[in-house]
Formats: structure tokens, C-alpha cells, sequence
């Protein structure tokens, strides 16, 4: 039987706090704000991450994992934040972005940091890094 959303929201502020993650970066629970805010579902056998903007559903992650749930809230937040500082002049940003949110994943979880560094790693065979010259 999933967690219901007030445990599931306890444990995700908990999580919150550790890495200094403001309100307006997580989640709602069980309701959408329908302005490409994740909200959190849940029903009999499984647990939804879902993005709502203008109507339309964007994104919807379903997991029977709590385990899977936080990765995914947390894969936002963490990458939300490593958005928010400067980065260095001439270098792709995304060279901060990801090792900044490996850091705040790393803080959270190894397997979090780690799945996420491999999720760059993915990304950066597709679209490798471009500096300026």
C-alpha cells in the first residue's frame, strides 16, 4: 500500500531542508497549480509525478518506488536550483548546472547523484559540451 501525500509531503520537506530548497521548488500534493509546477498523485498501487501546464499534462512519471518518487521530485529541485547561480563566462552552463546539481543530489542520496551523473553522461554523447572560443 503507497505512502499517502501527507507522508510523502513530510518526508519530501525533510528532504527539502537539507539542501536549502525553497517552497515554490516543490511539489504540490494532489492538486496541480497548472502552471508547469509538478504536483504529486497517488492511488491504490502507485505513486504519480505529474506537470500541468496551460491544461495540458506535459510529463507524468508513475512508480510503484517511493524510492523512484523522490528521485524524480528531487531530479527537478536539484536541477532548478543548480539553474539559479551564474555560471562561467565562455563555458556551456550546463558544465555547473550538472556538476552543481550532482553536488545537491550527492547530499541527498549517492544513488540519486549517481543516476543523475549518468543521466548527463547521456546526455553529453547526444549533445556534447560547447564552449566559446
Amino acid at each position: 500500500m503507497p505512502l499517502k501525500l501527507p507522508e510523502i509531503a513530510d518526508a519530501i520537506h525533510r528532504l527539502a531542508q537539507r539542501i536549502e530548497a525553497p517552497e515554490h521548488l516543490l511539489p504540490t500534493f494532489g492538486r496541480t497549480e497548472d502552471g508547469g509546477r509538478p504536483h504529486l498523485e497517488v492511488d491504490e498501487r502507485n505513486y504519480h509525478f505529474v506537470v500541468v501546464e496551460r491544461g495540458v499534462e506535459l510529463e507524468r512519471k508513475t512508480t510503484p518506488s517511493i524510492e523512484e518518487l523522490l528521485y524524480y521530485v528531487f531530479a527537478s529541485v536539484t536541477f532548478a536550483l543548480a539553474g539559479q547561480k551564474k555560471t562561467l563566462p565562455g563555458k556551456d552552463p550546463r558544465r555547473s548546472m550538472f556538476a552543481r546539481q550532482v553536488k545537491l543530489l550527492s547530499q541527498l542520496s549517492p544513488e540519486w547523484a549517481q543516476r543523475e551523473a549518468q543521466a548527463h553522461e547521456e546526455i553529453l554523447q547526444r549533445h556534447p559540451f560547447r564552449d566559446a572560443w
